[in-house]
């Protein structure tokens, strides 16, 4: 797809052009907190903790990224981070087994995450065996062996590799390509951490029959990188940029069927787990009779690991051919 408004040079001031303005945030408050159960490699369900931390904004800008959105201008003050998960936790029953601490940006920037801090948030962390953090490949290094050490279980580093289509994932302005995302995955695994990548499903510039494609294409490298994890994320509008190209028809919204297939066709692989990110599935939705019991299915498969008969819906305008390997018609 060829671009007619998105320039070659200067992506990273015209992407700031198009956002609207920052949402209000308190850096002493995490922008979210909630409980999920997610399919350990032990092959059992575990509850998590996720906290989504408030944090200054990545250094880079890519092109779908809509996390800026709720982000300080400035890097938080130290002891922050901690006060945000120490709150979130006392919003929170229990103490799961598996932590996530996601922020808007790289955990191991340390404009977004103080080092200092390291060590009260892995004090403040050790009650999960596992704690899942979320990191550029490019900053993957030292900063993260150090984090890891402090923590009594272990750790893992989600990292997005987005798509290894050769000419979208240039312009989409994360400053990496695939050997950046296979140095760092290979490195986490020699040092004992674990590795999930996000991979996006249709990101823009890429034609709406390529999507499934190309999902499956990213999943495989990831897994050959030494991923344990893929998490299958559908591109969303809504951050401004993104927003513009829709407008100029350079970029499509994925159909809930190309996520389901691309959930089916990871699990096919066989390789590790693959999980669809389930957030608001309704823009994706060509038909809302079914949408209730598609998103189900979609959160039982990433129970399960396994393909489950698709939902045959009358009212249902259709979703193309059946998943790759997966069982009915729909």
């Amino acid at each position: 797809m060829v671009s007619s408004i998105y320039p070659d040079q200067g992506r990273g001031a015209w992407i700031r052009a198009q956002r609207p303005a920052r949402e209000p945030v308190d850096p002493d408050r995490p922008r979210a907190w909630f409980l999920e159960n997610e399919r350990a490699a032990t092959g059992q369900a575990v509850h998590s903790a996720v906290i989504l931390l408030t944090n200054k904004e990545c250094p880079w800008r890519c092109l779908m990224c809509d996390l800026w959105r709720r982000t300080t201008a400035q890097a938080v003050p130290p002891g922050a981070i901690v006060r945000q998960i120490d709150y979130a936790l006392s919003q929170l029953a229990g103490r799961p087994a598996q932590l996530k601490l996601y922020n808007s940006g790289s955990f191991f920037d340390p404009a977004a995450i103080p080092e200092a801090d390291y060590p009260a948030i892995a004090r403040a962390a050790a009650f999960a065996s596992h704690v899942v953090v979320e990191s550029h490949p490019r900053l993957v290094g030292l900063k993260t062996w150090r984090f890891r050490d402090l923590l009594p279980g272990s750790l893992e580093v989600a990292m997005g590799l987005e798509t290894i289509h050769p000419q979208v994932l240039p312009k989409l302005n994360k400053r990496m390509d695939p050997s950046h995302f296979a140095r760092a995955a290979e490195s986490l695994v020699r040092q004992g951490i674990s590795v999930r990548a996000f991979v996006l499903v249709q990101p823009p510039f890429m034609a709406a029959g390529e999507a499934l494609e190309w999902a499956a294409a990213s999943a495989r490298f990831a897994f050959d990188c030494g991923a344990s994890v893929v998490s299958l994320i559908p591109t969303r509008p809504g951050n401004g940029a993104l927003d513009r190209l829709l407008a100029a028809g350079e970029f499509a919204l994925p159909s809930l069927s190309t996520l389901e297939r691309a959930l089916a066709a990871g699990l096919e692989l066989r390789r590790g787990r693959v999980f669809a990110d389930t957030w608001d599935l309704a823009p994706f939705a060509a038909c809302p009779s079914c949408l209730a019991a598609r998103t189900r299915r979609l959160e039982a498969m990433n129970l399960q690991q396994q393909n489950l008969p698709r939902i045959h819906c009358p009212a249902c305008p259709g979703s193309g051919p059946p998943s790759l390997g997966a069982p009915g018609a729909v």
